[in-house]
């Protein structure tokens, strides 16, 4: 049978392959002829044989790991849940519930093709690719796959829907319209405050320092410190709200998808369509940008590394900025004209 692959040495002493059907040469980095005819041998045998090869190397990889012939993508995904805790457990175990992953979910990893991913990717949402990805590259760092199932640079770029903010009049009809009394202050403190819909609920008494005016709080999602402070309209929702304990005692055990699912409702009532609870924190930073509060107070409202600030004050609100000939006369020194008398002492 003829060669596909081909050797030759250099001046310098290293072998060289050659590939008679596009040409390419690469170094076998080795100046033995013996390496070389075993690397040769070998180049010219992958090619022959591609299915023996594969079957060679699961021989190989088994040997090391017993169950790597049998894992399946389950227990790949039951592995991770088990790192996780808390909130980020139940976003896992009903992210992975996606019915995308149903065409490969039980299927032994050494037994997946490329394929397999693409439909799920064509199937699903962005979520889907978002926590595939995480699947993926858990199972090639914990050496359970031999190679990437697809090359980064080809797996679809995540596009996610945008977000924007509540407006005054939607708020207003929500209030008018909601009728527990306990969901209309939730409602009312997320517009003043603009913070995620769990650390608002979370709020104690504790968090509110009466004399300095701030409500202070570190938020789940990422530890950071966020310090607000608060006005007149503030005191008088607060004057509201319990004095000992949780600010908002029953919404406060409540799942993340409960509150959302009974503000989801409440838009559908009223006609409302494109925002969650989440707008509440974009449209806090919106409103800050447009009057022109400094982006550095709105991080400390909102966190240093807040989405809704980095968006509001790149782009998105839109302020009417003075022109620089007003800046200048408004800010120019004053210059005081020399009284008569003083004109009389020079002389």
């Amino acid at each position: 049978m003829k060669q596909r692959y081909h050797c030759y040495r250099r001046e310098n002493g290293i072998y060289y392959s050659i590939d008679t059907l596009t040409k390419k040469r690469q170094s076998l980095n080795t100046n033995t002829p013996e390496e070389a005819r075993r690397l040769l041998n070998a180049l010219n045998e992958a090619c022959q044989q591609p299915a023996l090869n594969m079957e060679i190397a699961r021989v190989y990889l088994q040997h090391g790991d017993q169950d790597y012939a049998k894992r399946t993508w389950r227990q790949v995904m039951d592995r991770m849940g088990d790192l996780k805790s808390g909130s980020t457990s139940l976003r896992w175990k009903s992210a992975v519930k996606d019915s995308a992953f149903d065409g490969f979910r039980e299927l032994p990893l050494v037994k997946t093709q490329s394929e397999h991913f693409l439909e799920a990717l064509k199937q699903g949402t962005v979520s889907t690719n978002v926590f595939l990805r995480r699947i993926h590259n858990f199972a090639l760092d914990m050496d359970w796959l031999p190679r990437p199932l697809i090359p980064k640079r080809q797996w679809p770029q995540v596009v996610f829907e945008a977000k924007r903010a509540i407006t005054w009049v939607e708020h207003q009809q929500l209030l008018a319209q909601e009728a527990d009394a306990e969901y209309h202050a939730y409602y009312e403190m997320l517009w003043h405050l603009g913070g995620s819909q769990s650390d608002i609920a979370r709020l104690n008494v504790e968090n509110v320092n009466w004399e300095d005016r701030t409500i202070a709080y570190f938020r789940m999602k990422t530890d950071s410190r966020v310090m607000f402070h608060f006005g007149d309209l503030v005191v008088e929702l607060l004057k509201k709200l319990p004095e000992i304990g949780p600010l908002f005692p029953r919404l406060r055990p409540l799942r993340g998808t409960i509150r959302a699912t009974h503000f989801h409702r409440q838009c559908a009532l009223q006609g409302i369509t494109g925002v969650t609870l989440h707008s509440y924190r974009y449209a806090w930073a919106q409103r800050a940008k447009e009057a022109g509060y400094p982006e550095r107070f709105a991080q400390e409202a909102l966190g240093h590394n807040s989405v809704a600030v980095h968006r509001a004050y790149a782009m998105k609100a839109s302020v009417k900025l003075p022109s620089l000939e007003e800046y200048e006369r408004k800010n120019a020194p004053v210059i005081l004209a020399p009284t008569p008398l003083l004109v009389n002492q020079a002389k």
